[in-house]
């Protein structure tokens, strides 16, 4: 799928992985396949970080939906009978604070022309077609590289002719192919079921619902589309899902799901502890004199409480006068 408006972000990507690449060639020979597994791995990392203040705002949107869960609440119980008008007026309120329910598709909308961009180059590659920049060099280095035993541009479907004009084996290829698939799609689901469970738990009464939870179960047939991929394409999504699963695991745990007590009462519960802090004890450490000074303070109350019962005389003096 080439969109001729698309060439310019299509040379900026095939530049970009033509300058990661020769960055790595320093040390790493150009043909191998290592040097291209993370040329790709690199390209997505950076990719991910440009767009992690969207991210970001996301993460915002979904704090202020947390924030206006006991309105939500008093509206599922004030429109319990009406179902559509309470979806009606949970809307509206979500709207009127600024938050947005569908604020978790905008990393997925920005990097979607980067996914179309890489699909673009390397079905360039796997053409033996020096396009959008690259050099006939980089090309040939490229289709002779290969990740653990099967060619960086090649499919599932790539015949075995082609496959074995690449210098790889079809068998080993196709296996190598399809384990990656696999991988492909379990850590969709998984990144599918994570959003999905904590939107779920925050908005239980979002009409959109049942439409998040029928995308989480058809999530892994994405593997029955990636098998068109080329493999630099399949590691390129395995990346970003595994930044996202990390990524949203970290901000999930520095923020964890306001609770009701019983008094009806929302509570915030206290972050948990991250990785750092198994390693840096400066940080648990620190939070011990915060306790101090409360146990230091009835001491002091206690011992200036006695001199002001000793006069007597003077009461038993006033008394007399």
């Amino acid at each position: 799928m080439e969109l001729s408006w698309l060439n310019w972000l299509y040379e900026a990507v095939a530049h970009v992985i033509a300058w990661i690449h020769a960055g790595y060639s320093t040390f790493i020979p150009p043909d191998n396949g290592l040097n291209w597994a993370l040329t790709i791995i690199t390209l997505t990392v950076l990719m991910r970080l440009l767009i992690f203040p969207l991210f970001m705002k996301q993460m915002r949107s979904s704090r202020k939906m947390q924030e206006l869960a006991p309105k939500v609440a008093e509206l599922r119980k004030k429109y319990k009978s009406d179902k559509q008008r309470m979806n009606q007026e949970v809307m509206k309120l979500y709207q009127d604070a600024g938050a947005n329910p569908l604020g978790g598709c905008l990393p997925i909308v920005a990097q979607f022309p980067i996914f179309i961009s890489m699909f673009t180059v390397l079905r360039a590659i796997a053409e033996d077609q020096a396009k959008y920049g690259m050099t006939q060099q980089m090309v040939d280095s490229a289709r002779s590289a290969h990740v653990f035993g099967a060619p960086i541009p090649a499919t599932f479907f790539t015949s075995a002719e082609h496959i074995t004009a690449l210098g790889a084996d079809p068998v080993v290829t196709k296996i190598v192919l399809g384990i990656f698939v696999a991988v492909s799609s379990a850590t969709t689901f998984l990144t599918v079921r994570q959003s999905v469970t904590r939107s779920m738990a925050q908005m239980p009464d979002n009409p959109m619902a049942q439409q998040q939870k029928i995308l989480m179960y058809i999530s892994p047939l994405f593997a029955v589309f990636s098998l068109n991929f080329a493999l630099g394409l399949i590691l390129y999504w395995v990346t970003t899902n595994l930044w996202t699963l990390g990524q949203q695991h970290w901000f999930y745990s520095r923020h964890p799901m306001p609770v009701v007590d019983a008094k009806g009462n929302v509570v915030q519960p206290e972050p948990k502890p991250g990785l750092l802090s198994r390693f840096l004890p400066g940080k648990s450490a620190a939070k011990e004199p915060a306790d101090e000074p409360v146990a230091d303070e009835p001491t002091p109350k206690v011992i200036r409480q006695q001199p002001t019962r000793q006069p007597r005389s003077k009461r038993t003096g006033s008394k007399k006068s």
